[in-house]
């Protein structure tokens, strides 16, 4: 968008916080860079140029303004609608993969020579991936500076930055602020539980909480997630170790607060979650689309800004999926519970029932398959899944193509359309998965007058695209089943 100078123009007049984190603003006479909805009195169109990351305003030599923390807008909506090499690449960079493994890590996940990354990169987002990266870092420090009272050097390090130095000056350049001048204009908040970082998750306007956040309840795992106290409260498995999440809804953003036996884990803990409620979308866009079809538009008018319900883990998720294959949400959640007491790693959680962290691959594919309660042909399929995800054969994470793994997924014994669709819609972020053999939606389907096969029902479909994982949200908010409801 940042390329439609005019479009840019207007929605900076007209102060659209629809348009934050789609484009930046940079002033020339300044040098500052704003988000679209920044509240100062808006520059003269010549004074204006645009750049689609903040990380390019920063190379460009541009720094943040302090009244509208350009640096804490929501994420641009096509990184986790697209399944292109920038798109999943961006997404790797959210995950913290270039601090810990460099750019050969990110290339070597995607499949490319570093060379083919930064141009590919430089191309779109005007920034390679090491200045994607540092701009990351700095927003991370600043999130640690604003929000604890650590000692300087230990946020420097926790935040990725190679040294005090470093950090010191990345700080100075991005925000015009030295780090000690930063902490004293933060505003005080009051005390918190102790090692717990309190946080605001931006995201665009409308969202509805309640098929999100009652999804995530209704179908959570003893002992991994819990609803407490108004909140969906989870545990974390991280690079550097494990994490807490508490994630509450509010009018304006989603209040998160964090616990991190290692800090160096916020980004990708931060990242995770915003994947997970889907908080980086576009709901304008997706439910304009939806409301051209006259059967979905009264559901959308309803309740709209309908976001579909992630996960933090992909191959856990992958292996809920099959846990839950043609059994109720009662009984997918008992057996995920007795693995996750049989072969979970314990953590503690002292403000509530948390008690392990969902067992990873590795640990499932070392189980004695004849120990585990279920069907032969179920307990197959999770054996085969589990050993593939363990040796790296299969690999699901923010980096997958979509349709190639879709495809992997389908190959495996007991896979079917509906599983690897779930997976799709759910674990690797695909906005346009499509569920038509699932229960709930033929239900809808016949209920408001929709085809009733899966292939007819497909077709009809085709008008949704390319966001029919939300209208399948819309579908399944037809039915009373309690991941509609925001628990009470």
């Amino acid at each position: 968008m940042h390329t439609d100078t005019e479009r840019c123009v207007r929605a900076v007049r007209s102060k659209d916080a629809r348009f934050d984190g789609w484009f930046f603003t940079a002033v020339l006479t300044t040098r500052i860079y704003c988000r679209p909805s920044c509240p100062v009195v808006p520059p003269k169109p010549e004074n204006m140029t645009f750049y689609p990351s903040a990380a390019a305003c920063q190379q460009a030599g541009f720094r943040a303004c302090k009244r509208c923390r350009p640096d804490t807008s929501p994420g641009s909506p096509e990184w986790n609608q697209r399944a292109d090499l920038v798109a999943r690449a961006m997404r790797l960079v959210a995950d913290g993969v270039v601090d810990r493994e460099g750019v050969p890590g990110l290339a070597a996940r995607l499949g490319y020579s570093t060379r083919q990354i930064e141009r590919h990169l430089l191309a779109e987002l005007g920034a390679g991936p090491l200045a994607l990266a540092r701009a990351q870092r700095a927003q991370t420090g600043r999130l640690l500076i604003e929000t604890t009272g650590l000692p300087m050097a230990q946020i420097a390090f926790a935040a990725g930055f190679s040294s005090i130095r470093t950090f010191n000056d990345t700080v100075r350049e991005v925000f015009a602020l030295a780090p000690t001048e930063l902490r004293a204009r933060a505003p005080k908040t009051p005390g918190g539980t102790p090692g717990a970082l309190s946080l605001r998750l931006p995201f665009r306007a409308p969202l509805n909480p309640d098929n999100l956040f009652g999804h995530l309840a209704a179908t959570a795992v003893p002992g991994v997630e819990e609803w407490r106290d108004g909140a969906y409260r989870r545990t974390l498995r991280l690079p550097y170790g494990h994490g807490i999440v508490s994630l509450a809804p509010r009018p304006d953003h989603i209040a998160c607060r964090l616990t991190l036996t290692d800090l160096r884990d916020l980004t990708v803990a931060i990242s995770r979650c915003r994947r997970m409620l889907d908080l980086d979308a576009d709901p304008v866009a997706i439910d304009g689309q939806l409301r051209t079809d006259p059967v979905l538009a009264p559901l959308v008018d309803k309740a709209p800004g309908r976001r579909v319900p992630r996960t933090v883990d992909e191959a856990e998720f992958a292996v809920r999926a099959v846990l839950g294959q043609q059994v109720s949400t009662a009984a997918a959640r008992t057996h995920a519970a007795r693995l996750v007491t049989a072969h979970g790693e314990p953590v503690e959680d002292p403000e509530g029932g948390l008690t392990h962290l969902f067992p990873s691959a590795e640990a499932l594919a070392a189980v004695d398959p004849e120990t585990l309660a279920m069907p032969r042909t179920r307990r197959t399929t999770l054996t085969t899944l589990v050993g593939r995800l363990a040796d790296g054969s299969l690999r699901l994470g923010v980096e997958s193509d979509w349709p190639r793994t879709r495809a992997e997924l389908l190959a495996l014994p007991g896979f079917g359309p509906w599983t690897a669709d779930v997976v799709a819609m759910r674990a690797l972020g695909d906005p346009d998965a499509f569920l038509p053999t699932d229960l709930g939606i033929r239900r809808a389907a016949r209920d408001l007058g929709l085809p009733a096969t899966p292939a007819a029902l497909t077709a009809r479909a085709a008008a949704w695209r390319p966001w029919r994982a939300y209208a399948v949200q819309y579908l399944w908010a037809t039915d009373s089943h309690p991941i509609n409801f925001l628990p009470v």
